[in-house]
This record gives C-alpha cells, sequence and structure tokens, in this order.
C-alpha cells in the first residue's frame, strides 16, 4: 500500500504494509538511522519521533496512523535553531554518555520546551519519563534541559 506522510518537512511514498512500524519505516526504508531501537515495546524511548508535534514511541506506532501527517526525527529537528542550544547544553552538563538515548531524550526535550519554554524541574522529569537512560543518571539529563530552556530565554 502506498503511504504518503511528511516527514523532517519533505513529503514522501512509501509502498509498504500498512501495518508495518513506523521505526522500520524511518530507518530501514527512509536510512535515516538516528532514531534507534531499544527495547521495542514503548518503553525507553529511544525511537521517540514526532508526530504532529506529539512525541510518539515509533516502534508502536504502525506506518498507517501517521498517513497525512507530518513527522520529525532527530535528523529533522537537527535543522533546527534550538537543536544547537539542545544539544549543546547536554554536551556541557554530562547529559549523555554511550548517546543511544540521546536522539529519543533530544526529540522530548525539544517538544517540552517547544510547549513549555520554562519548565520546572518536576515539568523536565514528567516530560522526560518515557525515556530511560542506563548510562548516566537523569540529573545531567535535567541539568541539561534546564540550561537549554535558560538559553532559550536569551534567543527569545
Amino acid at each position: 500500500m502506498k503511504i504518503n506522510f511528511v516527514i523532517n518537512k519533505h513529503n514522501v511514498t512509501v509502498d509498504v504494509d500498512p501495518s508495518m512500524r513506523l521505526l522500520d519505516v524511518i530507518r530501514n526504508e527512509l536510512h535515516l538511522t538516528g532514531t534507534k531501537e531499544g527495547c521495542g515495546e514503548g518503553s525507553c524511548g529511544a525511537c521517540t519521533v514526532l508526530v504532529d508535534n506529539i512525541p510518539y514511541d515509533s516502534c508502536l506506532t504502525p506506518i498507517a496512523n501517521v498517513i497525512g501527517k507530518e513527522v520529525m526525527t532527530i535528523e529533522g529537528i537537527r535543522e533546527s535553531k534550538e537543536y544547537n542550544v539542545i544539544a549543546d547544553a547536554f554536551a556541557k552538563m554530562g547529559g549523555s554518555q554511550c548517546g543511544f538515548c540521546t536522539p529519543g531524550m533530544i526529540i522530548a526535550t525539544y517538544a517540552l520546551l517547544q510547549s513549555n519554554p520554562h519548565p520546572t524541574d518536576e515539568e523536565i522529569k514528567v516530560a522526560l519519563s518515557g525515556n530511560l537512560c542506563r548510562c548516566t543518571g537523569y540529573q545531567g539529563i535535567i541539568n541539561s534541559v534546564r540550561l537549554a530552556s535558560q538559553k532559550g530565554e536569551k534567543n527569545d
């Protein structure tokens, strides 16, 4: 079946089974490998993408669910000015170690700061609650999001 949607601001059509996972289409059909598969069951957030600006676990999302919608992966976020602020904050505050969870964390952070540019630590924790990190612990990540929100204020 031909599936039409927008990914990273580009119209695409893929000819795949409509039950195929969005994650597999992104990685195997569109060759965008920044989105990672961690658990395959929606528990870790490594595969987080935005669908119409809402974070989704792409490992749980059938491709048919994004027909006519806009999907944004880490490759698309990298094109935004906000990405540099977030990535710099993660680097400065030790928000990533092995880097496997980082694309999902950055997507979740981007979504949070788009909807709430000045989050509290509790709001940061809630926004990142669907993303697991097995290396750093979470204080560096929370500090990274807080710094990104403060730097974002200077860019407002």
